[in-house]
């Protein structure tokens, strides 16, 4: 992968591989690469219909900076429902509620829109693999127009949950 690679522990943890040039800044060549891992690796509010990771919790996550982000500076809440697979199980097609790959590709692609709502990127296509027992690996690819595309590999991985 040309970019990077973003990882979320099956806890919710997000470890991101950042470029950095030789005089350890961020590469802001990678801008919107560094957007759209940001995007994916921070915590989207979740909606009242959400079932949550925690039974015991009513924290909808979110970020206090999403409140008047359209309004102030015209931006969009952040982030991804990702968060919320935290202690599931890796579900086929026919579990009661839905595959964890159709989850996994419908809250990626739920938070790629607003770049293309924003013509920040011309369109975007996410594929979901699972590549093993323990692991699903997505691939984002936002295409820009006649620039290079910007690909970016999430790996979501389910090794501290029991089997």
């Amino acid at each position: 992968m040309a970019n990077g690679v973003a990882t979320r522990d099956a806890f919710g943890r997000v470890s991101l591989d950042w470029r950095l040039l030789s005089d350890g800044t961020l590469d802001d060549a990678q801008a919107l690469h560094t957007a759209v891992a940001v995007a994916l690796g921070t915590n989207a509010l979740a909606s009242v219909d959400d079932i949550l990771p925690d039974p015991d919790s009513s924290d909808r996550q979110g970020w206090w900076g999403d409140m008047d982000a359209d309004v102030i500076w015209n931006g969009w809440p952040i982030g991804s429902k990702l968060w919320l697979l935290q202690r599931s199980a890796i579900s086929s097609p026919d579990f009661k509620q839905g595959s964890t790959m159709t989850k996994i590709t419908n809250y990626i692609k739920n938070c790629m829109q607003p770049f293309v709502d924003r013509k920040i990127a011309s369109q975007f296509d996410v594929v979901s693999v699972r590549v093993d027992a323990q692991r699903i690996d997505a691939q984002v690819r936002l295409f820009r127009g006649p620039k290079a595309a910007v690909d970016l590999m999430f790996q979501i991985l389910w090794t501290e949950i029991p089997s």
